[in-house]
């Protein structure tokens, strides 16, 4: 990509931030460092300075937030302009950056991503949104404000941003990267989603699904008198863009670069790229900017109650409005266990989200409760409701029985969320409200298969491979399988019809545990096969039958559910069955 700038006799001393302050008094002002309160910032409705008109050695004023919410400055020196670095069409400025807090933290930093850069008229440049890839270092690459708004119709999400040699060199010469280390190009400043509300531990464990996210990471909430307002998000103030808000929080935090007219431009790179959003805005409070050696550094903040809606998610950045929230899927969870009961509430408005934010609701919701990492037995019942792609209004419910020796909130909690996960890949349903309601006890027993007996001749028979069912053509055949437990064993009943066709013929019983048996509801291609799965799906602590008989021309199959009892069953046993 070639690189427009021109040549400058030597490098010039970045301004000092006090000089910095003096000169962009009126950027400053803007910035609503008064106290918060509930009303909307005026806004800055800063003019554009065009990509066309930045030259290699024109010195920059910027403005973020490392800590609190109010935007402090920082100073650089525009390198370079790498064409179409960002996308075809969209380019990139390449700026050494610097303040205190910049040095502090070894570079710029994760939250980072958004903070506007202006020139020495007070035109807005662009947004600080990529980073070496290499790792921490001043050096960044903005997004153009000209283009933070139009919308860019890309077809892909860049990834990394290669650079050539003159380039690297260039960088080089001019920051404290060395050519090897510019080599590796740009990459824009990591965006991990950033959860409330589930211990970070928790967060880190989180796998097995394909809707658990790999990079989350914890955050905090901000509440009371003292927590930002809309009025705190200004240019270079905080912003966060969440997917869900209540209970559970989880958001990404950036910068602010413009607020004009009750909309506001920031990020300079994509949320999550989905185009068209509804994700709620968040002010936010910045505790402090974590250094990190092996990477970015990154900003840890408190976010605050939800002022709007993000309503674009672009290559270019986030555009949200204030006032009214997005739609949103309200997940509740109820927890009890002895004397003590919780009942959580999460607001999800992001439907793709909606699996992985509900298991976080209910993983929560357990931590509180059960107070631990520990076994035990939980009766669940969950009820969602939304409508079909004709508005058409639906229902799903079901109950079950949860054992788990090491830890009973990882058995109880994916259960719902697999099922959300199957809805939210269905174009047109929408999920309106999930419930889950749980009562925990700290019994870990469980039931596992033993004997499947046949009553003949007025006495059970255990059967094996020498001794088969015997089945009798037109009459019924009468079992029972026997459940071992710590406290002794208990039977229930099986029975099946043999057609008469099958006379002559030779077949199987199989009985499995209803904890070995996995539910397909999350993986169905629509409406109508989820309902069905979920109506068959087996409970835990349920048995379920399946007589096979295979012949010449034949094919008898039947299966029933037995059940449930009062322990989860485990475990599965196949018999040989003869028809005469």
């Amino acid at each position: 990509m070639p690189l427009t700038s021109h040549r400058r006799p030597g490098r010039h001393r970045a301004l000092s931030l006090a000089a910095l302050a003096t000169t962009t008094g009126m950027l400053v002002g803007v910035t609503a460092t008064g106290p918060a309160t509930s009303a909307e910032p005026a806004g800055d409705c800063t003019a554009v300075f065009p990509v066309a008109e930045v030259a290699a050695g024109q010195l920059v004023e910027g403005l973020t937030v490392d800590s609190g919410v109010t935007p402090e400055p920082f100073t650089g020196e525009v390198l370079g302009v790498l064409e179409g670095g960002i996308a075809p069409g969209l380019d990139m400025i390449i700026m050494d950056l610097d303040s205190p807090a910049i040095q502090a933290a070894g570079g710029i930093w994760q939250g980072m991503s958004g903070s506007p850069v202006y020139a020495d008229d007070g035109r807005l440049i662009g947004a600080v949104a990529y980073g070496l890839a290499f790792g921490s270092s001043p050096v960044a690459g903005i997004t153009p404000f000209e283009d933070m708004d139009d919308y860019l119709d890309a077809t892909a999400r860049p990834g990394r941003i290669t650079i050539d040699k003159a380039m690297a060199q260039r960088i080089a010469r001019e920051s404290d990267a060395s050519a090897a280390e510019a080599s590796h190009g740009f990459r824009q400043l990591p965006m991990p989603l950033g959860v409330s509300g589930v211990n970070a531990s928790r967060l880190d464990s989180s796998t097995g699904r394909p809707y658990l996210t790999s990079n989350t990471y914890a955050v905090g909430k901000a509440t009371g008198a003292a927590a930002p307002t809309a009025a705190d998000i200004v240019a270079g103030g905080n912003i966060a863009s969440s997917l869900a808000y209540g209970d559970i929080t989880a958001a990404g935090v950036g910068t602010a670069t413009s607020v004009c007219d009750g909309r506001v431009v920031g990020f300079g790179h994509p949320m999550q790229f989905s185009g068209p959003a509804t994700m709620s805005m968040h002010p936010a409070d910045a505790i402090y900017v974590q250094e990190e050696p092996l990477g970015a550094p990154f900003k840890v903040a408190n976010i605050a109650a939800p002022v709007g809606t993000i309503t674009d998610d672009r290559l270019t950045g986030i555009t949200g409005t204030y006032g009214p929230l997005p739609d949103a899927m309200t997940v509740t969870s109820t927890l009890t266990k002895g004397d003590t009961s919780r009942t959580g509430v999460t607001d999800i408005t992001v439907p793709l989200a909606n699996a992985e934010l509900t298991f976080y609701q209910l993983v929560a919701n357990h931590d509180r409760v059960i107070d631990g990492i520990t076994g035990g037995t939980e009766s669940q019942t969950w009820t969602i409701t939304g409508t079909d792609a004709d508005g058409t209004p639906f229902t799903l419910e079901h109950a079950d029985r949860f054992t788990s020796i090491r830890d009973i909130t990882y058995e109880s909690s994916f259960d719902l969320p697999d099922v959300l996960f199957g809805l939210s890949q269905l174009d047109g349903v929408t999920v309106t409200s999930a419930t889950a309601e749980g009562d925990v006890t700290d019994g870990k027993a469980t039931y596992t298969l033993g004997a499947v007996q046949q009553y003949r001749q007025g006495a059970w028979v255990t059967l094996s491979r020498k001794e088969p069912a015997l089945a009798v053509a037109g009459k019924k055949l009468l079992l029972r399988q026997v459940l071992n437990g710590p406290s002794g064993q208990r039977t229930v009943p099986v029975s099946f019809t043999v057609p008469a066709r099958a006379a002559g013929q030779r077949g199987s019983i199989s009985m499995t545990g209803g904890n070995f048996i996995y539910s397909e509801a999350a993986y169905q291609s629509s409406l109508a096969k989820i309902l069905k799965a979920v109506r068959e799906q087996v409970r835990n602590d349920e048995v379920q039958a399946d007589l096979s008989i295979f012949g010449r021309k034949l094919q008898i199959q039947k299966s029933q559910v037995l059940g449930p009892v009062d322990m989860v069953v485990n475990g599965n046993r196949r018999v040989r069955v003869v028809v005469r």
